[in-house]
């Protein structure tokens, strides 16, 4: 009785709802309201003030859903005329509206800095990936907080925040456990997290964080990353319902496919068995005719000319043709899979009845198709990174598995080339539509007026003042107390009913690697400087040749028109510098792989200066960017262990890359070895024939590099306690990295291993380890650190 004569008080002295009052959005946080200073002694006396309740999203704001798939070009799914069937964003654009002329910035860190911020990529520091970032403005892979995410503005106004799959704008040095987190996920304005932060990861094995901690995949039988992601996109969406119903979301999903590897299990790959035997110039073809009929591409389009790099299917050997129609149907197997997945997100929205009032936007790729396999494709794409080619012969040895966890598979860039049809380039060609149009389908039921194509020039620039215009929100002019820099993009929603609605985005500026380009309405001015597989440019930039094409008459680029409009280039090119000086795109950078070593370039770096690292058990998965870098020089790592009482044992000390390349210093039976595994290709091993005694033992591995050249080979010595156990050479090594993002592990191997047989007990050691500290001499350095006999 008493408890009910206490609530019905409790309901009478709540304050009768007044208007809410005006809400200044354009400074975020929004400013709670001033605590009153009350003078009444008794509480019951008092006047209940209006409860101060946390921020709310404006009325009817939709819940709004990014897609966003990686390395997939415009001529590739089925809903733009390619080959490989997607039926969820084929159902979407049935029912939504399919942009064809929709354009990326040719690279993934800057499209996905570019989508989230709303400003051009050099705007916010991420003229290239963060793994190449420079000293220069524009360039430093440090997103400015004058330009805060559309994450963080949803969050500030009320949105629930999450993100899921694959991340690639925290700056290199700071993928650490001592961060700084401000450029995480979770830092930049997502409530949730879950994904990786490299610019890929092995599917099957994958380096996932969660927030900032990083967690191990489940090992179930079969486990697959995109799976994975999906589960956990699905499961925070049904919490947020079921908790939270009338409070909107924004979720990204951004898987990492189909970026390589092309990790998919076989039942997805059968699926397209023998379907691209004909080659990559039959697909272009038929990939042309269909887009055609589907009214994506003019009637009279015709093929842009092919590189000549790329050779023709016809010209190749009977090998080459097996090998590569293996890679395409892999490729694709992949690619559906992922549509199914995405496909998999979508029905929970229906099944929540939340698909009416969400706002889809699904990006059918980052960039253009990639080239990055080169002529004949990879087993192991990091040799690709290391600049070491694979033979053909090799790769067949292979081919059955492609796809699977033994393999870290790309296709040869003929398929790049033809998956970017009717255009001729691929990814990081800025300065050509291969490289930055892709596909888009925006879906939000009621609001698209007669759905079906869409045909205005816009930019992944836009799809931030989109979101913000269909919310009821302004840009804020500040966040977090710093002024905000203008978007640089417009909303595309004059668009959505209107069909034949006048473009409003009529100037754009293209640049990645020296390819650099000037859309203005209309036209293309653009020259191609550096091609995806070369290894230097085509001529010195201020040399570049520059060509002129009208878009309006010339979909696919496939007629230069510069000889009959010189005056129209030149004033292009002018307004292209004009563009550059004003977005922080100068100066030009055309460098590539030397851009990785930050050393060269004077990219922060966590172990600038450092010759010596010592090391903990249980610090895993650490980033090639943040650990002491071995490769080129001598080396030496001592480690203070015990090997366990009256017994033996087993597993990693220390391991940095895993199967596809990297090294591992470990016991096996109690004995010491050192293996180098180069590529995945060969494995060098250096093994004492005894156990270490039971107790504490200083082991010690030494290499001396050859030097002479990068990657060059050396000789290891094994000791313990001063005695030397075992020599033996490593005939090569890898110059450039191991792994985009299987670490570095102490007292364990993660993701994947370097060895695959550590002993019953797997590769967790089951002695004790104390401390290992690693020593490096200056780079390309012959003589060996110290060494004990």
């Amino acid at each position: 009785m008493l408890a009910a004569s206490l609530f019905a008080v409790t309901v009478l002295a709540q304050p009768a709802a007044a208007p809410a009052p005006a809400v200044d959005r354009t400074v975020l946080p929004i400013a709670e309201p001033e605590r009153p200073h009350l003078s009444v002694l008794d509480v019951r006396d008092a006047t209940p003030p209006a409860l101060a309740l946390p921020v709310q999203a404006p009325a009817r704001a939709p819940n709004i859903l990014i897609i966003l798939l990686d390395d997939m070009g415009f001529g590739q799914s089925s809903a733009f005329g390619g080959p490989v069937h997607m039926p969820a964003l084929e159902s979407l654009a049935a029912r939504g509206n399919r942009y064809n002329n929709f354009h990326t910035t040719a690279l993934c860190s800057p499209t996905r800095a570019a989508l989230l911020t709303g400003r051009n990529h050099h705007n916010v520091e991420t003229g290239s990936i963060m793994e190449s970032a420079t000293v220069f403005p524009g360039d430093t892979g440090r997103q400015p907080s004058s330009a805060a995410s559309i994450a963080e503005v949803l969050r500030l106004n009320g949105y629930a925040t999450g993100a899921f799959g694959k991340w690639h704008q925290t700056p290199a040095a700071d993928v650490s456990a001592v961060g700084p987190f401000g450029r995480w996920p979770t830092g930049a304005g997502f409530d949730k997290f879950y994904g990786f932060v490299a610019g890929e990861t092995n599917q099957w094995s994958p380096t996932i964080y969660d927030g900032t901690s990083q967690v191990e995949p489940p090992r179930t039988p079969g486990y697959h990353f995109l799976t994975d992601m999906t589960d956990r996109s699905i499961g925070w969406l049904r919490s947020i319902s079921a908790l939270a119903p009338d409070k909107p979301f924004f979720l990204y999903y951004a898987p990492g496919a189909t970026h390589a590897p092309h990790h998919v299990a076989p039942e997805w790959s059968a699926r397209y068995r023998g379907k691209f035997d004909a080659g990559w110039d039959a697909m272009r073809e038929q990939t042309l005719a269909r887009q055609i009929a589907l009214g994506v591409v003019p009637k009279g389009t015709a093929l842009a000319p092919r590189p000549n790099d790329i050779r023709a299917w016809d010209a190749l050997s009977a090998d080459e043709k097996r090998l590569f129609a293996r890679q395409m149907e892999v490729f694709a197997g992949f690619a559906e899979m992922t549509d199914h997945e995405a496909g998999r997100l979508i029905d929970t929205l229906k099944q929540l009845g939340r698909f009416d009032n969400t706002l889809i936007f699904y990006v059918v790729g980052d960039n253009g198709a990639s080239a990055e396999g080169g002529a004949v494709g990879l087993v192991n794409e990091n040799s690709y990174f290391n600049g070491v080619p694979e033979p053909v012969e090799e790769q067949l040895k292979q081919i059955d598995q492609l796809g699977g966890p033994s393999t870290y598979n790309h296709y040869a860039s003929g398929w790049a080339f033809a998956g970017d049809a009717p255009f001729s380039w691929t990814k990081q060609v800025a300065s050509d539509f291969g490289g930055t149009r892709n596909g888009l389908v925006v879906s939000w039921p009621g609001h698209l007026g007669m759905p079906g194509l869409r045909t205005q020039f816009h930019h992944v620039i836009d799809i931030v003042p989109t979101m913000l215009e269909a919310a009821g929100l302004p840009a804020p002019v500040s966040v977090n107390g710093v002024r905000q820099i203008p978007l640089d993009g417009v909303s595309m929603e004059y668009s959505f009913a209107d069909p034949k609605a006048a473009d409003r985005h009529t100037t754009q500026y293209f640049e990645m690697f020296g390819n650099r380009a000037l859309y203005q309405g209309g036209w293309l001015a653009r020259t191609i400087h550096l091609e995806p597989w070369a290894q230097k440019p085509r001529a010195p930039l201020a040399e570049d040749i520059w060509e002129l094409f009208d878009t309006r008459r010339d979909f696919s680029l496939a007629h230069d028109v510069a000889a009959q409009y010189p005056e129209r280039l030149k004033a292009m090119q002018q307004a292209f510098l004009a563009e550059a000086v004003k977005y922080h795109v100068l100066p030009l950078d055309d460098r590539r792989l030397e851009r990785l070593n930050a050393a060269l370039v004077g990219r922060p770096d966590l172990m600038a200066g450092r010759t010596s690292l010592t090391l903990y058990p249980g610090m895993t998965a650490m980033s090639e960017n943040t650990f002491l870098n071995i490769k080129n020089r001598s080396f030496a790592i001592t480690a203070d262990l015990a090997a366990g009482e009256g017994g033996t044992a087993n597993g990693a000390i220390v391991a940095q890359g895993g199967r596809f390349g990297g090294w591992s210093l470990y016991l096996k039976d109690g004995k010491p070895a050192f293996t180098y595994n180069f590529l995945g290709r060969r494995r060098f091993t250096i093994a004492a024939p005894d156990a270490l005694p039971a107790g504490a033992t200083t082991l010690r591995f030494a290499f001396a590099y050859d030097g002479g050249k990068l990657g060059a080979g050396g000789t290891g010595r094994l000791s313990a306690d001063g005695k030397l156990l075992a020599e033996g050479r490593i005939d090569m090594t890898q110059p450039i990295m191991f792994s985009a993002d299987d670490g570095a592990d102490v007292g364990t191997d993660t993701a994947t291993p370097v060895i695959e047989d550590y002993g019953a007990a797997g590769p967790a050691f089951t002695g004790t380890i104390r401390a290992v500290t690693i020593d490096i001499a200056p780079l390309m350095q012959a003589a060996p650190p110290p060494a004990a006999h």
